[in-house]
This record gives C-alpha cells, sequence and structure tokens, in this order.
C-alpha cells in the first residue's frame, strides 16, 4: 500500500498547456498541440494551481497564457488533472528531482514539532526548507517525542524516501541509516526475558526488553480475571518478564505472551 501510495506522489510528465477558462476554482487548460489543431481540455485543481496564496487562480492565470504543468492522473471522469505548482519554481523542481530514493543526504534540523522534523537539505534553494522526517522513521527506539531523537541546529545524514515536486517536499529517514534491532533479536523467540513496562493502552502492555526492542502484551496474558484496564495490574515503569512468542521482522513487531503466570518482580 505505502508503494503504491509514493507511485502516485512520484513526479509525472511535465506538458505545456494554455489556459483557456475557469470552472469554478479550477483553472481549464489547452494541452499543446504539434499539429495545431484543438488539443484536449485538462484541469488543473485550484490546490494544484501554486504555492502562493490567493483567493481564486484567476490572480495568477490569464486565459491564453501558456504554461508549464505535471501530469497528476486522471479522475474518474477520465479528464487529464494538472499540477503547475510542481512547476512553478525551476530551481526548486530540479533539487526535488535530483533527490532520488535511496540517496543520502546531509542537513540541519530546523524545527521539531510533535508530528515531525523539519530539515534544511544542503543544496536546496535559498529561501524554501524542503526536508521532513515523519516521527516513524527517526528512529528503531521508542520515543514519546522527536525532541527524544533529535534538536533544532543538529546536523542530520539522512536517507530520501520520496521527494514530492506538488508539495516542495522531500521526505527522509534517519532510521533507514540504523542497524534494525530487530534482527539481532530475532533469534530470541521462546526465551523468558525481564523487561520494563513503557506505555499502558487499555488491550495491553508495551515492555522494553532490550535498547530499541518493545515488545507488546495482550491484556489477556496478564490474567484470567476479568478487568477492564491493564493498570489495575500493572504500573509503567514495572518490571515484567514475559516470553518472545513471536519476532516479525517485516512488520517490525515483538509479541510477547505471559512466562509463568507473567510474575512480575
Amino acid at each position: 500500500m505505502q508503494s503504491l501510495i509514493f507511485n502516485q506522489l512520484r513526479p509525472g510528465v511535465v506538458r505545456t498547456v494554455r489556459v483557456t477558462g475557469f470552472d469554478g476554482a479550477d483553472v481549464l487548460v489547452e494541452l499543446a498541440n504539434a499539429e495545431g489543431e484543438k488539443g484536449e481540455i485538462a484541469r488543473i485543481p485550484r490546490q494544484e494551481a501554486s504555492m502562493r496564496r490567493m483567493d481564486h487562480p484567476s490572480e495568477l492565470f490569464e486565459v491564453g497564457q501558456e504554461i508549464d504543468a505535471e501530469e497528476i492522473g486522471r479522475w474518474r471522469e477520465g479528464q487529464l488533472h494538472l499540477s503547475a505548482r510542481a512547476c512553478e519554481i525551476p530551481a526548486l523542481r530540479s533539487f526535488l528531482l535530483a533527490c532520488e530514493q535511496g540517496q543520502v543526504v546531509e542537513g540541519t534540523v530546523s524545527e521539531v514539532h510533535d508530528f515531525g522534523v523539519f530539515v534544511h537539505i544542503d543544496g536546496e534553494p535559498d529561501g524554501f526548507r524542503t526536508g521532513f522526517i515523519r516521527v516513524p522513521d527517526l528512529t528503531w527506539g521508542w520515543i514519546n517525542h522527536p525532541s527524544e531523537a533529535v534538536e533544532a541546529g543538529r546536523r542530520i545524514t539522512a536517507e530520501v524516501i520520496i521527494a514530492e515536486t506538488r508539495t516542495g517536499q522531500v521526505t527522509l529517514s534517519l532510521k533507514a541509516l540504523q542497524d534494525d534491532p530487530l534482527v539481532r533479536f530475532a533469534d530470541q523467540v521462546g526465551r523468558v526475558l525481564t523487561g520494563s513496562i513503557t506505555k499502558i493502552i487499555p488491550f495491553g502492555v508495551f515492555v522494553e526488553l532490550a535498547p530499541d526492542v518493545v515488545g507488546f502484551l495482550h491484556l489477556s496474558e496478564l490474567t484470567d480475571e476479568p478487568v477492564e484496564t491493564p493498570d489495575e495490574l500493572v504500573d509503567e515503569g514495572e518490571l515484567i518478564t514475559v516470553e518472545v512468542a513471536e519476532v516479525d521482522l517485516q512488520l517490525h513487531r515483538v509479541r510477547l505472551s505471559a512466562a509463568g503466570g507473567a510474575d512480575r518482580t
């Protein structure tokens, strides 16, 4: 599913089009025809018209004006949709096209937020901040906030996941350049280990078993007695003894089961 979404975000073919009018807040354009005949009518949705703020695309485009726009795809009615914003700033587009999936880049963290981290990538055009790291791509370890992994001003090396010409953003990953701790933990299946409870949710608890390795123990493994939530039985930070039931490298998760009735120490 993720690869399908990424394929939809990859840069499309650039077409030269002529503005023919407006349909509400969308821009109607005619594709250039080398033979001089009337070309196909396509559409630039309002949100794809420009990166600049505007009340209506007519503030930026005139009927008869020729512009470059990137193909997005065909919608249910079969009409071709385009993005003018993807071609609006040539220097930015050139930089984004040069950022290929899997490429290793360097940059400086500019801001850290609950939802992710913004990065100035080396070589990006002046006035832009193109890099972004989602929280799950920061580290293999368990963190409560991105600030536990990076801070503003820090120099980083990251791998490009995808560069989007339509948003002007390069999605990066720090985790991709780190060794997956579950690979070296995979031989622990069947072992009885003691770990610290890092988080309690309504249907189970997460247990830290090794550095950057957290497993999940379902509520049903904690007790046979009827309880509403695990916090009736355990507390965060408490040590608990469990058995490693499964290490799934593809889904990157560890499933735990009770060990001797899940005796707590």
